[in-house]
């Protein structure tokens, strides 16, 4: 997998993202625009320049790709977050 990287940031296939957030992508869309899935991209340092992390959260899952400078996935994490 490859995140798209261009003058607006960082872009994830609705259609790859949306599955491990467990909603269909016209749903992870709606949720994005109002709020219900955010997202956090970071840069790395030291020992982890050339590479960048990008978490996206809802309301029960948060999944973080951290990333060559290229976009290219180097790891994914899947963790669910608290409640049933």
């Amino acid at each position: 997998m490859k995140l798209d990287i261009n003058a607006a940031g960082v872009e994830v296939p609705a259609d790859e993202l949306a599955p491990l957030l467990e909603m269909a992508p016209p749903e992870l869309r709606r949720q994005m625009r109002e709020g219900g899935v955010t997202s956090l991209y970071e840069t790395g340092e030291d020992e982890d320049a050339g590479r960048f992390r990008v978490t996206f959260r809802s309301a029960h899952w948060r999944v973080r790709f951290t990333c060559a400078s290229d976009g290219t996935v180097l790891s994914r994490q899947r963790n669910r977050r608290g409640g049933p």
